[in-house]
């Protein structure tokens, strides 16, 4: 069973040097419950993917160019805005990567938290209020009615962020978008902040986490879909991806990384840089990085089946255990 689906999506931004293909023909899917870690470097789409999902992406400048988002069998992206609206918070929830431009400059905190439960469920304004603080505890926000008072720009960034995932949390979502949810947060509180959302997942809610920790991902998500200049380049259950990488990014996005580099190895950078969305090369887009490309690599690569895998690399057999 699938909770949501996005099909062949395409998005474009126009910028003053251009049109940038943020997000080229992206294809994911989600089962309830289940948690996905979409990963790979700044800039190759994953946040613009997450918008897409509950049709945040500003206009202009940017652009759904074509794809279709399922959501319980429900095209998102054709939806009035209305029924959109009841969906965006109760159904799917996002915690955002920047506070700071998701809460109201203009409103104190316990009102809008108050809002949006008031939005979605039968409540009173005091039980909204009371619910609101308790989810403030919650989530360490160390005097819960001095913050239900305070404008987002009296906190701090670390206070905002559990703020939003506060709000993100509270209405119990089907689906949680959570897009670098810690990143502002010390590591106790980061601890704190993923058993509540393993919590939430044991209420069947499905997650969709976006990071740069892998270490994170090993731990979150049963599933990883990871993403290379606009395009996903590898899926795979999380412990095989871990143990045996396909797309030679994936293998230098592991190989770079301090934590899951055995002891006495040498960290391999990952040489080059990323290709320009104004104007993706012609092929894979990752051969000139890559120490295994080849003459068919001009040629662009599909997704390629290996077992219960997809990895976009010609070197792909069906047989993952053969594959270079």
């Amino acid at each position: 069973m699938t909770l949501l689906r996005i099909d062949d999506l395409t998005v474009t931004f126009q910028g003053d040097e251009g049109l940038v293909t943020a997000v080229e023909r992206v294809s994911l899917d989600i089962a309830p419950g289940e948690a996905l870690g979409l990963v790979g470097e700044s800039g190759c789409g994953k946040t613009v993917t997450a918008l897409s999902i509950l049709c945040l992406v500003p206009r202009p400048p940017g652009r759904i160019v074509s794809g279709r988002i399922w959501f319980h069998g429900r095209d998102l992206l054709s939806l009035p805005l209305a029924e959109l609206r009841a969906i965006r918070g109760r159904a799917i929830s996002m915690i955002f990567q920047e506070p700071m431009t998701a809460l109201s400059p203009l409103q104190r905190i316990g009102r809008q938290l108050a809002e949006t439960l008031l939005l979605h469920r039968p409540l009173s304004r005091s039980e909204a209020r009371r619910c609101a603080m308790d989810w403030l505890r919650r989530v360490g926000i160390p005097d819960p009615p001095a913050a239900m008072q305070s404008y987002p720009f009296q906190l701090s960034g670390g206070m905002r962020q559990r703020v939003m995932i506060a709000m993100a949390l509270m209405l119990d979502p089907e689906l949680l978008i959570a897009d670098e949810p810690t990143t502002a947060l010390d590591v106790t509180i980061q601890a704190q902040i993923f058993d509540l959302i393993r919590a939430r997942r044991r209420s069947d809610t499905a997650l969709l986490l976006i990071t740069h920790d892998l270490g994170v991902v090993w731990e979150m998500c049963s599933r990883v879909a990871v993403m290379y200049a606009g395009e996903i380049v590898e899926t795979a259950p999380a412990a095989d991806l871990f143990r045996q990488p396909l797309h030679p990014y994936t293998a230098a996005l592991l190989a770079s990384l301090p934590a899951l580099v055995p002891p006495g190895a040498r960290l391999r950078p990952i040489p080059g840089q990323v290709p320009s969305p104004l104007a993706y090369p012609a092929g894979c887009r990752f051969r000139e990085r890559c120490p295994l490309a080849f003459e068919r690599c001009a040629e662009h690569p599909p997704l390629r089946q290996a077992a219960q895998r997809l990895a976009r690399c010609w070197l792909v057999n069906e047989d993952p255990e053969t594959t270079p």
